[in-house]
């Protein structure tokens, strides 16, 4: 049975949608959760008590992941706390679709920053303590659209397939040391946001899908836990697509 029983694990922007899912399932497999949120302090407090009630240790962290100080103090003020970072999961996005004649060059950094940039400066705080351990699972929560492409999307698109690239460099650079780094793609994952989108336009997108239905946070969730666990003990470097077929 997958367990993550004694695993402190840290995720960013974990208040909401995938990341809020993902730390809640992992909660309900015994780890602790340090997750960061960027400005409801409110719903950060409500989720964190959430979590406790589980069972397991948890706490919300006010913090911007592209900001590469903070990071580095973020990681600090979490391994004081908790002891250690078993497992990284870089979560942290953001979307300012336009097409690309459109796109100002504020709103190309901005999804740089917050969705690439952000693995960077997480990663490189967390190693420091994962090569102390001599272990550790480094988990990038990139995009089916960072391997596809998509039209007014060359600004997300861009960030997460850099995600791709910079997971296998970092499995590379880290395997000697025991630390395992992978990727995971979603697909079409039904949140809050997709819940604004119109019917038509969900249907359109199911329609487009071999499974024939969106995913969901568990699905995403389902795939962490099971890189964050000692069964997956062998694998690094790869993106795994959860999606339901529509990237094969």
């Amino acid at each position: 049975m997958l367990t993550l029983q004694n695993k402190t694990i840290l995720i960013t922007g974990a208040s909401r949608g995938i990341g809020k899912g993902i730390a809640t399932y992992l909660a309900n497999l015994g780890a602790d959760i340090a997750f960061t949120y960027a400005s409801s302090v409110e719903k950060a407090n409500a989720f964190e008590a959430e979590l406790i009630a589980l069972g397991v240790k948890a706490k919300g962290y006010q913090s911007n992941a592209a900001d590469f100080a903070a990071s580095e103090t973020l990681v600090d003020e979490v391994v004081k706390e908790f002891g250690k970072i078993d497992v990284l999961v870089n979560n942290a996005g953001i979307t300012r679709d336009t097409l690309l004649m459109r796109m100002s060059e504020a709103q190309w950094d901005e999804v740089l920053d917050t969705n690439l940039k952000s693995a960077f400066n997480m990663t490189k705080a967390a190693t420091k303590y994962m090569m102390k351990a001599k272990q550790g699972s480094i988990i990038n929560i990139t995009s089916v659209v960072g391997i596809t492409g998509n039209a007014g999307q060359a600004n997300y698109a861009a960030s997460k397939a850099g995600m791709i690239g910079f997971t296998k460099s970092v499995a590379k650079e880290l395997g000697s040391r025991n630390i395992r780094c992978n990727a995971i793609a979603p697909g079409f994952i039904e949140t809050e946001m997709t819940d604004a989108l119109n019917a038509d336009v969900k249907a359109e997108w199911i329609k487009g899908i071999p499974l024939k239905r969106g995913g969901t946070t568990v699905d995403v969730a389902n795939c962490v836990a099971f890189l964050a666990s000692e069964l997956s003990a062998y694998i690094t470097g790869q993106t795994i697509n959860v999606c339901g077929g529509m990237v094969m």
